[in-house]
């Protein structure tokens, strides 16, 4: 059992005021953190109430004005030395990681954490790239730190989201107010530790855990807060872009997807497949980028289905802490039953069961591992993301109809394409409305920029895209010409 009992406010870590500012005596709430492999709690945190939020904005802002000072080279060497501290507990945040959303241990070690350090190295080498002015028609343009910073992290990859979020706003000059998923707040308090080990100044950073309801509505409603940075759902996403618009802040927003990989009639099917669809089942299927929709042409239908299907048997449920495993848990009861409604919706609906479906029993969040084929675009699996081990195989007659599909969705986040001839490739993936696609299974490049079009979100991350976020830009005109003149 993992207990923490303190919240990190202005440098300090401080005891939580309760949900009950009135009553002297009122208790602190809690969140109970557990095992999905297991269904038992394995941690507990305090969750932050309002005032508790109040008192972390405040001191961010209160450090705001210096931190904003002090030159970009010296705040990527900070977010260096949390680089350094991530990888020294490496192990420690691997075992949390597992222990809290149910990813087996291989992929926290290899995936998870893999991500979370890549993010850094590049944020920390956009920093010292980035050029802070330039000189633009004779005017003097200067990217300056935007603010106090809202960063609400989802649960699925929580550390990668912590240091893509913290680490771009930290080195564009912005303090942070952090609240991690409810599900997965105890790496969080890790990275904390790390965030202060590594020199960061009394609250530049501070850590406030808790629920949506009181913690993360008082965090984006507060009129100190400049930017919200929000990972989570479609209707998470909503609810902060209306609690911002308020106060008009600016606002960053990385909502899902439902993303089409299109196989063209070329391609390697012995490899693409397998690929395909561990790319569909690793995370136990809770990956936004995930592509849950695999396009392939009518007459190689059959043939993608047996690959499909032989592909399949490689993932086996199985204890997260075993090595060997594949296939963890979901992150929770909640999220087994939103799948396995999926998978019924799916059947229901007239969808042809290729492998799996059936109901997991027991103490753990397990799924099996589920492919469908003769999916229709209007169906339910075709159309809403799923966030768990389920594949949707669709058939298309020409390209330009397999474009049409892939299209044919309020999510914009991803997409995939395989073929023999990149340049084909590269023709198809011009035409799909997507912030990324990746190209004969490539995976996820860090130092390029991360977001969605349409319902997938606002804005972008990732290296000196996510820095980008996090400034704001001033036009200074009038002055002579020798003094326009750009400055790194």
């Amino acid at each position: 059992m993992i207990q923490r009992d303190d919240l990190l406010i202005g440098g300090a870590w401080t005891a939580p005021r309760g949900d009950d500012t009135s009553d002297a005596l009122a208790t602190p709430r809690t969140l109970d953190v557990v095992d999905p492999a297991t269904g038992q709690v394995a941690g507990r945190v305090p969750i932050a109430s309002a005032e508790d939020v109040d008192a972390a904005v405040r001191a961010a802002a209160a450090a705001f004005p210096s931190w904003s000072q002090v030159p970009m080279a010296e705040r990527a060497a900070m977010v260096e030395r949390i680089r350094a501290g991530v990888e020294e507990r490496r192990e420690e945040l691997a075992g949390l990681l597992t222990l809290q959303m149910g990813t087996p241990i291989t992929f926290a070690r290899q995936a998870q954490l893999g991500v979370a350090l890549a993010d850094l190295d590049e944020i920390v080498k956009a920093g010292r790239d980035h050029f802070a002015e330039e000189s633009v028609g004779g005017a003097l343009v200067l990217r300056e730190p935007a603010g106090v910073v809202a960063a609400i992290t989802p649960w699925n990859f929580p550390l990668h989201q912590i240091a893509l979020k913290v680490g771009a706003a930290l080195v564009a000059g912005c303090t942070v107010v952090l609240k991690p998923s409810e599900l997965t707040p105890l790496d969080a308090y890790v990275f904390a530790e790390i965030v202060q080990a590594a020199g960061a100044p009394p609250g530049v950073f501070n850590l406030v855990p808790g629920d949506g309801p009181v913690t993360g509505e008082a965090l984006v409603a507060h009129p100190l807060v400049d930017v919200v940075t929000l990972t989570g759902s479609v209707r998470a996403g909503a609810r902060v872009a209306e609690l911002a618009a308020r106060t008009i802040k600016k606002v960053t927003l990385e909502l899902g997807g439902k993303s089409a990989g299109i196989v063209l009639d070329d391609a390697d099917l012995a490899s693409v497949v397998p690929q395909a669809v561990g790319g569909c089942f690793a995370n136990a299927g809770q990956i936004c980028a995930a592509l849950t929709r695999l396009l392939v042409p009518e007459h190689l239908l059959e043939e993608v289905e047996r690959l499909a299907v032989s592909a399949a048997s490689g993932w086996v449920p199985g204890p997260p802490s075993d090595p060997a495993t594949r296939l963890g848990p979901q992150a929770s009861r909640r999220q087994q039953r939103i799948v396995q409604d999926y998978i019924s919706a799916g059947i229901a609906e007239g969808a042809r069961l290729l492998v799996g479906g059936t109901p997991i029993e027991g103490p753990g969040a397990y799924v099996t591992p589920t492919i469908f084929s003769g999916v229709r675009p209007e169906m339910t699996i075709a159309r809403e993301e799923i966030f768990g081990p389920v594949l949707s195989i669709m058939s298309y007659a020409t390209e330009d109809e397999a474009v049409a599909i892939a299209n044919d969705s309020e999510y914009g986040l991803s997409g995939g394409v395989w073929s023999a001839d990149p340049a084909r490739a590269l023709a198809v993936a011009r035409r799909l409305r997507t912030g990324m696609v990746s190209v004969n299974g490539a995976g996820l490049n860090v130092a390029a920029p991360f977001g969605g079009y349409k319902r997938s979100g606002v804005g972008r991350e990732c290296g000196r895209y996510g820095i980008e976020e996090f400034l704001e830009v001033k036009s200074v005109v009038g002055l002579p010409e020798g003094m326009a003149r750009g400055v790194a």
